[in-house]
């Protein structure tokens, strides 16, 4: 049964402080980064204080669900990290704990948070969603003459589409302008046409002033007491400056929901549930009607059009029947008639099949978002356990607390699960990806990284450990440190000079008949190296024997010596044999082409600077034993 103990109640004081302090940093950093794509739609707007705190408000809302996962990985990294800092860590690890074990208190915490995090997102997310969504369309709608786009159709005045080819930012003119003015009659519409205008709206915002320059004037002029059959007069005018006054309300209004409620990102599970239903009713019952409208079309019914239907498989069957002949016997304008009637009844096919696409394409793209929406709400709790098993054993291994590298590795870790979601969501969005692909591609990389460092962190493993990728990397390029030995100030034991002669000499035998025997100079045989290697361990034995000798001169006062000593090479005693103990390795790195060839010349490197490593070791050993000679000789004078 879990118990809670003083070590769990320790642990998350530390972690609730933390996060805290990193749940509102995360959650003004979301609030940032989303305020960054919308504030043109706030400056110059004239907005009151409380429609500002209002969108601040909805937008903090939003964000909650997005920097909880952010906030537990930081504080959690946080958290361990100041405990391995700080050697509380080891003190746990040595009074029994385990690391798995002084999680338990914080998993339980985490797993509570992304419980809250799921509840937020169905009951309080959609209701901000839908409430941002009113204010950002409404703030677009306040001030038009700012919103104006370039290329397309605007229509965001009543009884009114602005078309505009190009507009200077600074300057506020517009370019290439087209005027669509529309009444609730399609007879009475007028279009304007002008090289350049200004949009402004007046002081009181009730009016918009349009200024053109230089244009055309074209307006229908049939009245409302016409009858059907009456011609419909126009008139033509041609101005140089035209003065337009249109009606806007230019006070701040909220939008309608009706749109807005339609986005499934406003809906909770069970409404998502429950629309997405709906949907696939309405759109199956189209591509049904849709299904039988191609059979009627292409595939026509006997009881319908039996006779034109005789006469079809008649001439079918025809085999003397030939298209191109009949079509040929026609007269010119015929033929022609025949080509512009099948060229029309082609391409009206096809606007048709293109409208019937786009139908069915959107009732495709909702159904999506709703099944998108619905595994998002599961997908964003997870994350905020699968970041904890990252923080906390992250943490453990670099033992760095503070907020100089923890924040490093969460922004890395989190940036790596904002590529992944949002690339699935984008791509599942538009139906390249199946949806459990694109919504689990983050799940699928976070997932195996959580259980490796929880794995790594549990076991005392030195993946972060900057010594440990040193030294590999200086044993790889065979960069080596060269020998540091000092007189020492109190000796006990004095070297056995005679012995270590002796040896030293042994040694030297040994080097010359190595050398001799495997002509270290010349390039090594690629068959033994990687194929059929047989073991060498003669050079392990020499350096060995070497050692020992140089451990036990070290105990010298003879200055001679010691710098005789410092002149010996620390070897590589296996990287002129092959490239790595097991053959198989060595088999699969000769296989791998690069790999081979970088292994291969490595080993031809440590070949030929073992040849020149040993004549060094043969040139100590002699000057070693000569001093060693010298001094009994100077002893026994002395005698």
């Amino acid at each position: 049964m879990f118990a809670i103990k003083k070590l769990d109640i320790f642990i998350a004081k530390q972690f609730g402080m933390l996060f805290t302090g990193t749940f509102f940093i995360s959650l003004f950093v979301l609030m940032m980064q989303f305020l960054w794509r919308y504030v043109d739609d706030l400056i110059g707007k004239g907005l009151s204080l409380d429609i500002l705190g209002q969108f601040f408000w909805y937008m903090s809302l939003m964000m909650v669900p997005q920097a909880l996962p952010l906030a537990i990985l930081l504080s959690s990294l946080i958290s361990y990290g100041n405990l391995g800092e700080s050697s509380e860590l080891t003190a746990i690890k040595a009074a029994g704990i385990s690391l798995i074990q002084s999680f338990r208190g914080l998993i339980v915490i985490s797993i509570l948070i992304a419980l809250g995090s799921f509840y937020f997102q169905n009951n309080v997310g959609p209701n901000a969603q839908k409430h941002i969504a009113q204010l950002l369309i409404s703030m677009k709608q306040k001030s038009p003459e700012l919103e104006i786009p370039e290329g397309i159709f605007y229509d965001g005045i009543p009884q009114t589409n602005l078309y505009v080819e190009r507009k200077d930012l600074k300057t506020g003119h517009l370019y290439n302008i087209m005027v669509y003015r529309m009444t609730d009659s399609y007879e009475d519409q007028a279009i304007i046409l002008a090289d350049s205008g200004m949009l402004q709206s007046t002081a009181e915002k009730k009016h918009l002033i349009l200024n053109l320059w230089n244009g055309e004037w074209f307006e229908n002029m049939r009245s409302q007491e016409m009858g059907s059959s009456a011609s419909v007069p126009y008139r033509r005018e041609t101005f140089a400056h035209k003065h337009i006054v249109l009606d806007f309300n230019g006070d701040f209004n909220l939008t309608d929901m009706a749109g807005i409620s339609n986005d499934a990102r406003t809906k909770s599970l069970a409404k998502i549930s429950k629309d997405k239903d709906s949907l696939v009713h309405v759109y199956d019952s189209v591509g049904k009607a849709y299904y039988k409208d191609a059979q009627t079309i292409y595939y026509p019914s006997p009881k319908l059009q039996p006779a034109q239907l005789a006469e079809a498989k008649k001439i079918a069957n025809n085999k003397n029947f030939n298209i191109d002949s009949l079509f040929q016997k026609l007269p010119a304008d015929q033929r022609r008639m025949v080509v512009d009637q099948a060229l029309s009844t082609v391409q009206q096919e096809v606007s048709d099949l293109e409208f019937k696409s786009m139908i069915t394409s959107d009732g495709d793209k909702m159904i999506r978002q709703h099944d998108i929406e619905a595994i998002n709400k599961f997908t964003l709790s997870l994350i905020c356990i699968i970041f904890f098993f990252i923080g906390a054993p992250l943490g453990a291994i670099i033992r760095k607390g503070g907020l100089g590298l923890p924040i490093i590795i969460s922004v890395i870790v989190f940036i790596i699960y904002y590529i992944l979601d949002n690339t699935g969501y984008r791509m599942s969005r538009q139906g390249t990806w199946a949806i459990w692909f694109g919504k689990g591609l983050s799940l699928a990389v976070l997932i195996p990284m959580a259980i490796f460092f929880t794995y790594k962190a549990n076991n005392d493993s030195t993946v972060f450990n900057a010594d440990m990728y040193k030294n590999m990397f200086m044993k790889m390029f065979g960069i080596r440190i060269k020998r540091s030995i000092q007189s020492k100030e109190v000796i006990i034991n004095d070297p056995d000079y005679a012995k270590d002669t002796q040896i030293l000499e042994e040694i030297s035998t040994k080097i010359t008949s190595y050398s001799q025997s495997r002509n270290l100079k010349s390039p090594p045989n690629i068959i033994k190296v990687f194929f059929r290697y047989h073991p060498d361990h003669t050079i392990e034995d020499i350096y060995e024997e070497l050692e020992k000798v140089i451990e036990d001169l070290g105990n010298t006062r003879n200055r001679v010596i010691i710098a005789e000593l410092n002149k010996y090479p620390i070897l590589a005693i296996k990287a002129h044999t092959r490239p790595f103990d097991h053959r198989w390795l060595n088999i699969l790195s000769a296989i791998i082409v690069p790999a081979g060839i970088f292994f291969y010349f490595r080993m031809w490197r440590f070949r030929l600077r073992l040849y020149r490593d040993l004549r060094t070791i043969i040139a100590c050993n002699e000057a070693i034993t000569k001093e060693i000679a010298n001094k009994r000789m100077a002893t026994r004078g002395l005698k």
